[in-house]
């Protein structure tokens, strides 16, 4: 006996029904353990709110979002195949990278490999040799991302009278330093600088005496970092323990923002000028990113995750708003027409409206500079506010002056 067509009709209609009431999955590694775990868990806990708050209101085209997360333990080893499972087994909708510079490049080959949209975290000019039509950066460093990252630190350095002469440049050997430092040279070469000293060191490295005592020896006005959160501790220690004097002091000293390396370092982070994303200054606080907070706050502590949450978890956020707002707007899950909408469209998010440009980079540089300053002891609660993080740059939001000579340790 056939089936009806009214039989029929229904099956469809069920079969419809069922892939509309699927998740739309969003895979990515992260950071869960290892080195770079207290900064990549408050990530996650951002986009687990987001992906919270969505499905309340509905999902996305009717449907609930999933997130799909492996531990990538701070490796960058385990990333491709980490990639390879969440399209090939998991088949996944989207796929995102994980925190950092370090551990978004390796996914690269994977997903340009399937023709995948990728949107990334606080990765450092990946695409710029690719130049991949479906790659974004969550990372304010504008079309020139290598040089933007530096660029700050060195018009601040430039602002002092007199004008410094030397520049020493340390970063440790590992994709997220090369880049920076890179920048760092051309930088400084185009400010009339001379670099007296030149190095990186091993990403494992933690004696970082040799290190400082052989810039000590190259007597440099200004000294630029590039380090990942357990080297700029190590650094920071060193330079406390030699007591460290130079004109100016610090960079891209990633970790710094963290409430674990707060806490832990104090008042060794008094004079250290801190190339920031965003910071919480009154002049910047975008519509909506304090209210994020305040929810972040809350579930931090026992999330065990960073309670300040300054750092990543505003772009962790941000990113999926990006990715709700293209959905909605398209109506549509595929790749091309999302990174064509994504191309050409400004995005209202918690750290504030922005476009994209060149190789998927924010059309505009929006760097935040900063200087530790008045730092007494290791509380917590000194840091919730930017009182002892004065914002120098953009001009715009400056909430204080440099203070010049840095002595490493100083109150």
């Amino acid at each position: 006996m056939k089936p009806s067509l009214a039989l029929i009709a229904a099956l469809v209609l069920g079969l419809a029904s069922a892939r509309a009431a699927e998740p739309i999955s969003i895979g990515f590694g992260e950071a869960q353990t290892g080195a770079l775990a207290a900064i990549g868990k408050s990530g996650l806990l951002a986009m687990e709110i987001w992906a919270e708050t969505v499905n309340k209101a509905g999902g996305l085209l009717g449907r609930p979002v999933r997130l799909v997360t492996y531990d990538t333990q701070s490796n960058p080893a385990n990333v491709p195949g980490i990639y390879v499972k969440l399209l090939d087994v998991d088949h996944v909708d989207f796929v995102l990278s994980g925190y950092s510079t370090n551990m978004a490049a390796p996914a690269l080959p994977i997903v340009i490999g399937h023709n995948k949209l990728f949107l990334s975290l606080f990765a450092l000019a990946v695409n710029s040799e690719y130049h991949n039509p479906r790659v974004f950066g969550m990372m304010p460093v504008g079309p020139d991302p290598k040089r933007a990252f530096s660029l700050g630190y060195f018009e601040i350095a430039m602002g002092m009278d007199p004008k410094p002469q030397t520049v020493a440049i340390i970063g440790a050997d590992a994709e997220f330093a090369r880049n920076a430092t890179d920048g760092a040279r051309t930088n400084a070469r185009e400010a009339g600088l001379k670099i007296v000293y030149d190095a990186s060191y091993p990403p494992a490295t933690t004696d970082f005496a040799p290190v400082l005592r052989a810039v000590r020896a190259s007597n440099p006005d200004l000294i630029y970092v590039a380090s990942y959160p357990t080297d700029s501790a190590g650094i920071l220690r060193t330079a406390s323990e030699m007591g460290l004097k130079v004109r100016q002091f610090g960079g891209n000293l990633v970790g710094l923002a963290s409430a674990a390396m707060k806490t832990q370092l104090g008042p060794l982070m008094n004079g250290v000028v801190l190339g920031e994303q965003w910071v919480p200054a009154p002049k910047l606080q975008f519509p909506g990113v304090m209210s994020f907070l305040d929810i972040y706050r809350a579930r931090a502590v026992a999330a065990g995750v960073d309670p300040l949450g300054v750092f990543l978890p505003p772009f962790a956020y941000a990113r999926m708003q990006v990715l709700e707002q293209a959905v909605k707007a398209t109506g549509s899950l595929e790749d091309d027409k999302l990174a064509d909408y994504i191309r050409g469209h400004t995005f209202k998010t918690v750290v504030g409206d922005f476009a994209f440009g060149k190789d998927g980079e924010w059309a505009d540089s929006r760097l935040v500079w900063t200087q530790f300053q008045g730092i007494e002891n290791n509380d917590l609660a000194q840091f919730m506010d930017t009182s002892k993080e004065i914002v120098l740059l953009p001009e715009f939001a400056r909430s204080g002056t440099l203070i010049t000579p840095f002595q490493a340790g100083s109150r």
